[in-house]
């Protein structure tokens, strides 16, 4: 992989129905190869307002890739190997609560994992075992940034809640959609997971920007959920989302990067360096060399 002068501080994870970044001056197409494979496409990378952008749909062009199938772990490698520090996630997501109605935005601060067919962590094989901290799972930098992008953009933001991850691609049945209203979550969507966990893996500063298009199934003045509710509200979304990331990309990397997730492994690297399978190290080097 030869990334040339392609190199990025910020990358954009585009979501449903936000498939390309304009405004992008420099625009040049990299392809990765990771140790993970191929990511959902080609990485677009260009200079927003001076800062050097990597753009990502998640989905791939198209939207041709279902959450199960998003090989994250390479997405995640991709943008760290560009030399991303700060990841502007956008997603789609189901409110839980009357007082968030379609089409206002949820800047979430924490997660609730119910994914279950999907890598979650670099560290999978013998030889090199990694605990990173996730209590806080989400960059509070990067929450504060996103929200006033928001405000700045005219939308009706709601700072914090907690967002149900959910395997997919099937939306919830009521009965879960009742449970998960139980436990307190606001949001309910289904790839934020494991984006966070490998991005504090990568010790990027990570954060979501949750586009609410519909009310899940608990509703019972609203329709159940459908695949054209949620495109037709984010299509309605859309020119707010780019307007916030828009904003948020030159003032995210003017913020100090003093938060936990720049250090992620620094006390996570749990293996003695001289019992470290020299195959596993060259693999994650990316990751773990500088404190090796």
């Amino acid at each position: 992989m030869a990334l040339g002068d392609s190199r990025a501080r910020v990358g954009v994870i585009g979501g449903s129905g936000f498939y390309q970044m304009p405004g992008l001056e420099q625009r040049r197409e990299v392809a990765i190869e990771t140790p993970f494979g191929a990511p959902s496409d080609s990485l677009v990378v260009g200079v927003l307002d001076g800062v050097e952008v990597a753009f990502l749909p998640r989905h791939g062009r198209g939207h041709r890739i279902s959450p199960t199938a998003l090989n994250v772990r390479a997405n995640i490698w991709a943008l760290k190997s560009l030399g991303v520090e700060w990841v502007l996630a956008v997603s789609a997501v189901g409110s839980m609560r009357e007082r968030i109605p379609p089409l206002d935005v949820v800047i979430p601060d924490q997660l609730i994992d119910r994914t279950r067919d999907r890598p979650s962590t670099f560290f999978d094989e013998p030889g090199l075992v990694v605990h990173v901290g996730m209590a806080d799972p989400l960059c509070p930098q990067v929450r504060r940034v996103l929200a006033e992008a928001v405000e700045g953009a005219g939308g009706n933001v709601h700072r914090g809640g907690a967002y149900v991850c959910i395997e997919g691609p099937q939306f919830s049945t009521r009965a879960e959609s009742e449970l998960y209203r139980s436990w307190g979550v606001d949001v309910i969507g289904m790839t934020a997971l494991p984006e966070a966990r490998l991005a504090r893996e990568a010790e990027l500063c990570y954060g979501v920007m949750a586009m609410v298009t519909d009310y899940d199934v608990w509703h019972e003045s609203e329709e159940p959920v459908t695949a054209a509710m949620v495109v037709r509200n984010l299509m309605a979304n859309a020119e707010l989302a780019l307007r916030a990331v828009r904003t948020a990309i030159p003032t995210v990397v003017r913020q100090p990067r003093d938060c936990e997730c720049g250090a992620a492994l620094a006390s996570g690297i749990i293996t003695a360096p001289e019992a470290i399978d020299p195959q596993v190290r060259e693999r994650v080097a990316l990751l773990v060399e500088r404190y090796l």
